[in-house]
């Protein structure tokens, strides 16, 4: 009778259980008959509003406009929920970008005193900086990067005013970042490992509780990417670049493993976005429209982010939103694992998330706040092309200027997406708590909450909370714990401990083996990543007990596990990872996670190394430092193996440059082609504009373009023939034909 009762009262709680839980409508808006030739007149933001088309029971609060700040870039929060905003105050306020290179760039911070979601208080945090492009709070500091350099430099306020009066280096790189400011790093996102990571850059950072910086250099990452970086809950980065046209990339696995990026990880179609106005002042030209005006295909994605906020209907947690700022558009992508293999969808049939019939409407980033609403950065402006793309003779210029594109200027407005059905949180207050005290936000529902938490509890250094960590990660909660505790995911709580514990360098390999037993996948996956210390320790004993997950039950732990394989130098390593392929030889994901694991020592650069070994000391290095330059700027549209990035319809978005007679051959033609770019047909075919990069040194050209040739065994370029070649067409502003190129070279070999 007693268990009846018992039984009864369970089915009772059940009942109320599901009762509770909502069911959110997700329909579609119905779209306007679209305008082809829209005006491009200036909107206040109330008018930009009422522009903007979502998904029924979602709309749009203003959080912060223009004069509070101008020209916004990118945004981050600090442990209390004040806001820091990049402003790049000079970029591109005319069509030629005059004055783009002045230090009048700011840094804003950003109040909501009466908690209304509403900025009120605007203080200028740091000022006079170069475009400023990657910000990171800290507990009680902002790091902060600026364009056309590499250095990292920490900015305190020390008297409470608002106003940073404390700056220190804490990374230094003497080389000066070269190439167009589109094309450099952006991101500084604190991982879930611990690490910060960028595009471009090949190398990550780990900020240590003593102050100093950890640097580490890794082969073969994503270091494409162009504006934007965002993680999912177990630290995959997804990457896009709008030079490349690639909206999704680099998400399959973590990029420390390096670069794989799995066919048909786009849906079919997915390249494909649906603005609701015509879209004119497209860089790709009249192939990139359709016959109503409107864009056809990604080609300005930037800002990415996956949400892993908490209000919000619950099926967006986890998807990917993708602002694509030609489009006036922000795409939702719903991720679905399949097998191991990570593929992404359009959420709609032919129609985006949110978008807009405001031709001034710029989305660049998309974030989750701390109170579980998305935030949108609109940076509100008319041009969004940097000025290597508006010169005479391209497409975007006379389109310009016919819709005075280039007279909307120094606005900018932040938005957030809320649902009308939902509550937002209030305001966080991290700052001053202790470690103990941040240990229970390692479960919060809110991503941004479990992160920064992590992050403060691992600068803090604070061994106390050791112990307590670890019993977190042991906590295998009850089903009946559950059910109080609705809004809580304790795999990912137990995840996240294991990470801050490394962060706090304290990988115990009693707790790491137990955890390669846990019930949920993800915990497992993550005991195998920590157990990467103990095989680079040359510990063999942890092979016994990764070997027993061979035969587990979710091919994403078995994935990891080749993966992480690669670590041991022991040949039992080796055996396993041939058990492992016997197993899945046919299977995409983890077959490609073998053989990389396999290959061990054979980086790409030293494969390099063996192919230039016969040259002089001199020729070496430049071509080596040719290579990085190269991967941090050329492999956006060229490719890791110089063949031509391949597009998702089968085609290539810049032409191979192996066995190129352009390449190979006359070394002067070569030089101009980088100096002022190239555009026009190919052989036969269209591809971008090749911008110009003729604001680097002759040595800088002449390194690149000495490592490409040396991919089809030529012979190095000297700084000299950049030099003459920079002379010969120093007056010169517009780029290159190939009709235009061989009459200089005719020209030249008649004399």
């Amino acid at each position: 009778m007693k268990i009846k009762k018992i039984s009864s009262s369970l089915l009772v709680l059940l009942s109320f259980y599901n009762c509770e839980k909502k069911e959110y409508v997700d329909k579609i808006y119905e779209k306007p008959e679209i305008v082809k030739e829209a005006s491009s007149q200036f909107l206040s933001p109330e008018e930009s509003m009422k522009t903007f088309y979502l998904p029924e029971g979602y709309r749009v609060e203003l959080v912060a406009s223009e004069p509070m700040i101008d020209e916004p870039v990118t945004i981050a929060w600090d442990g209390n929920g004040r806001m820091y905003v990049a402003e790049m105050n000079t970029y591109m306020q005319d069509v030629d970008g005059t004055g783009t290179n002045r230090s009048i760039s700011k840094i804003k911070m950003l109040e909501d005193l009466d908690g209304d979601g509403k900025m009120d208080k605007s203080t200028v945090f740091i000022d006079s900086l170069l475009l400023p492009r990657m910000i990171l709070p800290l507990e009680n500091e902002l790091i902060v990067n600026e364009t056309f350099s590499y250095d990292l430099w920490s900015y305190k306020d020390t008297n409470g005013d608002g106003v940073a009066d404390k700056k220190e280096r804490v990374y230094y790189n003497p080389n000066r970042r070269g190439g167009n400011l589109e094309h450099q790093q952006s991101g500084l996102i604190w991982n879930l490992d611990n690490w910060l990571y960028t595009t471009y850059n090949p190398i990550r950072f780990k900020f240590k509780s003593n102050g100093k910086v950890e640097v580490d250099s890794l082969e073969n990452m994503p270091n494409r990417g162009q504006w934007g970086l965002t993680q999912d809950d177990l630290g995959n980065m997804y990457y896009s670049s709008a030079g490349s046209e690639n909206p999704a990339y680099g998400f399959q696995q973590p990029p420390v493993y390096g670069e794989f990026n799995a066919k048909g990880r786009l849906a079919e179609g997915f390249v494909e976005p649906w603005p609701v106005v015509g879209t004119p002042d497209v860089q790709g030209g009249p192939k990139r429209l359709r016959e109503d005006g409107t864009l056809n295909h990604f080609t300005g994605t930037a800002g990415q982010e996956i949400y892993r906020g908490h209000k919000l209907p619950p099926s967006l947690y986890g998807d990917l939103f993708i602002p694509e700022p030609v489009g006036r558009l922000i795409r939702r992508a719903k991720i679905k694992n399949e097998n191991g293999k990570k593929v992404v969808y359009n959420a709609y049939d032919k129609a985006e998330f949110m978008a807009s019939t405001d031709l001034n409407f710029r989305p660049l980033q998309a974030k989750t706040g701390p109170d579980g609403a998305l935030y949108i950065v609109d940076m509100y402006r008319g041009i969004i092309q940097e000025s290597n793309w508006t010169k005479k003779g391209s497409f975007l210029r006379p389109v310009i200027e016919r819709k005075g594109l280039d007279k909307n200027i120094g606005k900018g407005r932040i938005y957030r997406i809320v649902h009308e059905d939902i509550e937002l949180d209030k305001k966080p207050n991290l700052i001053g708590k202790k470690a103990s005290e941040l240990i229970e936000y390692l479960g919060h529902p809110n991503g941004w909450y479990r992160n920064t938490a992590q992050k403060l509890i691992v600068l803090r250094g604070d061994e106390s909370v050791i112990p307590e960590l670890q019993a977190l990660a042991r906590d295998n909660k009850s089903f009946i714990d559950g059910l109080f505790n609705s809004d809580k995911d304790f795999g990912l709580e137990r995840v996240t401990a294991l990470w801050t514990l490394e962060g706090l360098d304290n990988i115990d390999k009693t707790l790491i083996t137990e955890k390669l037993q846990d019930e949920d996948y993800r915990v497992r996956l993550t005991a195998i990543r920590l157990s990467e210390n103990f095989m680079k320790a040359g510990d063999t004993d942890i092979l016994q007990d990764l070997e027993k997950l061979i035969s587990d039950v979710d091919v994403n732990v078995v994935n990891q596990l080749a993966l992480s394989l690669r670590y041991s130098k022991d040949k039992k390593a080796t055996e396993l990872l041939k058990a492992i392929n016997e197993k899945y030889e046919s299977h995409e994901i983890i077959s490609h996670a073998v053989v990389e694991s396999l290959k061990k020592d054979d980086s790409q650069l030293a494969q390099l190394k063996k192919r230039i070994s016969g040259r002089s000391l001199g020729a070496r290095l430049s071509i080596t430092k040719g290579y990085d330059s190269y991967k941090q700027l050329c492999i956006t549209c060229h490719g890791a193996d110089l063949k031509g990035l391949p597009t998702e319809d089968g085609g290539l978005i810049a032409p191979s440059l192996i066995g190129s007679g352009r390449v190979i051959g006359d070394k002067g033609v070569l030089s101009k082609i980088l100096l002022n770019g190239l555009i026009g047909p190919i052989e036969g075919k269209e591809y971008g504009i090749m911008m110009p990069l003729k604001d680097n040194s002759d040595q800088w050209i002449a390194d690149v373009l000495s490592y490409v040739r040396a991919m089809s065994d030529a012979d190095n370029v000297d700084r000299k023939v950049v030099r003459n070649a920079r002379a010969q067409s120093k007056d010169r502003e517009d780029y290159w034909t190939l009709e235009e190129l061989k009459k200089e070279e005719d020209k030249r070999k008649k004399k």
